[in-house]
């Protein structure tokens, strides 16, 4: 697993609102920080009038700076808008 993966997919807390999260908990990328959130924390940020432009924004300097397409689920980019579990179960 790389750094990002293991520090991100298996965070113990929300970086929104510090809810600890268990391996089985669902969690996902936030577009403006980039750090792992839960699911709630995630639809409260999609209510952000920004949130559009913003995710598209991230979304292309995201796929420039790691060269791997938005649509490979082991992929960083894909991570910001599909839930994910801790993998080291």
């Amino acid at each position: 697993m790389d750094e990002w993966q293991e520090k991100l997919t298996c965070a113990l807390a929300c970086q929104r609102c510090s809810k600890t999260l268990d391996p089985n908990d669902q969690r996902i990328l936030s577009v403006y920080d980039h750090e792992p959130v839960c699911l709630p924390c995630k639809k409260e940020e999609e209510q952000r009038p920004d949130y559009e432009q913003v995710s598209r924004e991230m979304i292309g300097t995201c796929m420039a700076e790691t060269e791997m397409m938005y649509s490979d689920p082991g992929g960083y980019c894909f991570h910001h808008f599909y839930p994910f579990a801790c993998k080291r179960l």
